[in-house]
């Protein structure tokens, strides 16, 4: 949602929920873990009135565990937290499972996959971002493609079926790629939002196949 028209956001939500969309991805920004402040829970509530999505909310921002009470409030289906940001992960895991919610893990474009090794089995999706969080629009980082790989393989060899989510610089040229890496869900904002035609962009991501 962070590439949308925030003068017109309920028309923007009802482009998503008349399209082949499955979620919507909510970017939540506090300006001291990445470099830039976003939107805060008047315009999530504001947005979870008006989605027929589920809502996938990605917190940037130190001590998410803070806000997990909250988050379930909204309906949220998936909340998602920065592995870099949470000191007690497991138990911040365990926490937004007791509150009803799946649980993600996002890791930036720096840190390896290894260090899930003993938690992968804990959560329902890990988020890779392929840009350095903070800004849409950025360019994506190859070296994403390759941690999908090494991710899609820990998955695979342990039976899991633990999702794999990419987020940044996913467009016609990168999104089929990293389908075929073994990626699980695609997020697009600017390639959806700023295209003249997004439902039908959004369904052509859909498409994409192994």
């Amino acid at each position: 949602m962070l590439a949308a028209d925030f003068l017109h956001l309920d028309s923007e939500i009802e482009m998503l929920n008349r399209s082949e969309a499955d979620w919507l991805h909510l970017d939540v920004m506090d300006g001291v873990f990445v470099p830039n402040i976003s939107f805060g829970f008047p315009v999530l509530e504001a947005v979870a009135s008006l989605c027929r999505k589920p809502l996938d909310v990605h917190y940037m921002i130190v001590k998410p565990e803070r806000y997990i009470k909250q988050t379930a409030k909204l309906g949220a289906m998936m909340m998602n937290v920065h592995w870099e940001a949470c000191d007690h992960l497991h138990r911040t895991i365990q926490e937004i499972h007791d509150a009803g919610m799946k649980a993600g893990v996002t890791l930036n474009p720096a840190t390896p996959v290894s260090v899930l090794e003993d938690i992968l089995g804990d959560v329902d999706m890990v988020l890779l971002m392929s840009v350095n969080p903070g800004f849409g629009g950025q360019k994506f980082i190859e070296n994403t493609i390759k941690k999908v790989e090494r991710l899609r393989q820990m998955i695979d060899e342990r039976g899991l079926k633990t999702l794999i989510e990419v987020d940044g610089g996913v467009q016609g040229e990168t999104a089929p790629r990293l389908v075929k890496a073994g990626v699980d869900v695609l997020v697009s904002g600017s390639y959806v939002f700023k295209n003249p035609t997004p439902e039908q962009t959004i369904r052509n991501l859909r498409q994409l196949e192994r």
